[in-house]
């Protein structure tokens, strides 16, 4: 969107912006992730209407979309000089929406989603209440020092499954084994992320690993984050004894190491993030597998 002029700013631009503040589509993917592994993982599968349909589910999946949506802003809000140098495009707050409005967008999402969480139980707000400290956190300090804001954001991924055993505990060691393989393609993807934004953040102050240690002794971290995440998989299905997970998880040996492979070869800020996006599609193809686990 491209807007010379603030008269020239109308109903839909800021409709438009906001959504995009948000991040709409992550939001929904995020439901529908906790969704399928509400009917695939915990189960049971054959009770997949009544599991659409159950209201405990629905706000356990709304509050997190409520809670994901105010990190978003909160993180934005925090972002707009190094997002004008990394992603000029993508500034939000500041351009269609005023800093205020976002800061009551972000207070406002938050308490609804807590509340919602409370509504269902006591220990699904206190998870709800402890994603959003580490997110206004994350967004206020740790994004801005190295490897500890890429464990938070990775995970807040992993909680929003965790989430769901702590109302819905059948096959919570299933869900266990998911929620670590987002944890880690999660935590790869915010390392690489930052190689790829690393002029805006050093232009700020930030001090994250690419800036600390220089891309080559990053890129050896994240050989080292692969093995054990690849490592730690199949560890987790052995002990459920699971063979079919097995076999599921050594398929995706493949598009892994094409990740390590694109990985050896990457040193400039589009190749990081062809790589960004190459995580996306191995944590979409993990998740698929909930399928047949």
């Amino acid at each position: 969107m491209n807007v010379s002029a603030r008269q020239k700013l109308t109903l839909r631009h800021y409709v438009d912006g906001f959504l995009r503040l948000v991040r709409v589509r992550n939001l929904l993917i995020v439901a529908l992730t906790q969704y399928l592994t509400r009917i695939l993982l915990i189960g049971p599968r054959e009770d997949w209407y009544l599991i659409i349909r159950d209201p405990a589910m629905f706000l356990i999946s709304l509050s997190t979309v409520l809670i994901a949506a105010a990190g978003y802003v909160i993180n934005d809000y925090f972002d707009i000089k190094i997002d004008i140098v990394n992603k000029p495009e993508r500034v939000v707050v500041g351009r269609y929406l005023k800093r205020r409005v976002a800061m009551g967008a972000h207070q406002v999402l938050n308490v609804l989603g807590v509340l919602l969480g409370l509504l269902v139980s006591r220990w699904v707000f206190l998870v709800n209440v402890l994603s959003v400290t580490l997110l206004w956190f994350y967004s206020a300090h740790f994004k801005r020092l190295p490897f500890i804001g890429n464990f938070v954001v990775s995970l807040l991924t992993a909680l929003s499954l965790l989430v769901l055993t702590v109302y819905y505990p059948d096959n919570r060691h299933l869900v266990l084994v998911y929620a670590t393989f987002s944890f880690f393609i999660s935590l790869v993807r915010e390392i690489i992320k930052d190689m790829e934004d690393v002029r805006g953040d050093e232009a700020h102050g930030c001090r994250t690993l690419p800036i600390v240690w220089g891309i080559r002794q990053t890129k050896y971290f994240l050989y080292f984050l692969i093995s054990l995440f690849v490592l730690t998989l199949f560890l987790m299905a052995d002990t459920l004894n699971n063979v079919v997970l097995g076999w599921m998880f050594a398929a995706l040996l493949l598009p892994i190491a094409w990740l390590v492979y694109r990985l050896m070869k990457a040193d400039t800020r589009r190749d990081f993030a062809s790589l960004s996006s190459l995580c996306k599609l191995i944590m979409l193809l993990g998740l698929t597998t909930m399928l047949w686990a």
